[in-house]
């Protein structure tokens, strides 16, 4: 099992920080935990106000103070990897505490999810449809959440099965959390800072992926040119539920021979 908010100073394994993304917890990373801790210290954080942080978060729920909250967790010269909202939150770290992130890793990631202008990304109504669900039943709306993240999928009912009983092992969200958390997705445009990160930086995405659109990889490849991706054919928005294998054998190989 991966520590979970709590770090051992006595650790002698390379950190892998896993972050996850919005309305779930760090239990998602449950699933390849066992593989990686072989040759690694892995952490899975909760992500200020989810899962057993959810009492815990900071009054303006904004990016850079979920960072400079986890960056107080996080040990130097770790490996970080955030998965959607999560990729975002590990991007800012890399950014603004380069001594915390010795390589960068995003899973179906953005530097901006919302669609604008000629931007490929979630229509805006979506995520709006989201903010006036949660006014209603918050179960409800998460449960919707988690089919759109496996649609795409080629075993779509297993992958939100899983997730499901992944998420369902900690505390559920607060609204607050949970609206500020999408204001985060509809709001960071971190397009134009990208050149900035200085790290080995991999790009993890799913062509079937309906988050993040297979055109907005392509222009994040310009953005970004000393990083690299990976995409993987038959998955979806979260590759390391439905493509385990294939999900570690990317990133382990990855961190051995960048």
């Amino acid at each position: 099992m991966a520590e979970n908010n709590h770090i051992s100073s006595k650790a002698l394994k390379q950190p892998l920080v896993f972050l996850h993304g919005w309305g779930v917890n760090a239990a998602i990373f449950d699933p390849v935990v066992k593989q990686l801790s072989t040759n690694y210290q892995v952490i899975c954080l909760d992500l200020p106000g989810f899962g057993d942080q959810v009492e815990q978060f900071p009054a303006l729920y904004s990016l850079a103070n979920v960072a400079k909250e986890l960056s107080n967790t996080i040990p130097p010269s770790s490996i970080v990897i955030g998965w959607s909202l999560g990729g975002l939150v590990a991007t800012q770290l890399a950014l603004e505490y380069p001594e915390k992130v010795a390589k960068l890793v995003t899973i179906a990631s953005s530097p901006a999810f919302v669609a604008k202008d000629n931007w490929p990304g979630i229509k805006p109504d979506v995520l709006a449809m989201f903010h006036r669900q949660l006014e209603g039943d918050i179960s409800k709306t998460l449960a919707g959440f988690l089919k759109l993240q496996a649609m795409g999928s080629p075993h779509v009912r297993d992958d939100i099965r899983i997730i499901k009983q992944l998420v369902e092992q900690k505390p559920q969200p607060s609204k607050t959390v949970l609206d500020s958390g999408l204001d985060i997705l509809a709001d960071v445009d971190l397009r134009d800072q990208l050149k900035n990160i200085s790290q080995p930086f991999l790009r993890i995405y799913g062509k079937l992926d309906a988050l993040v659109p297979h055109k907005a990889i392509v222009q994040i490849d310009d953005m970004a040119p000393a990083s690299k991706s990976c995409i993987l054919p038959k998955a979806s928005h979260a590759p390391f539920i439905s493509h385990q294998v294939e999900f570690i054998e990317v990133l382990d190989s990855w961190i051995k021979t960048d």
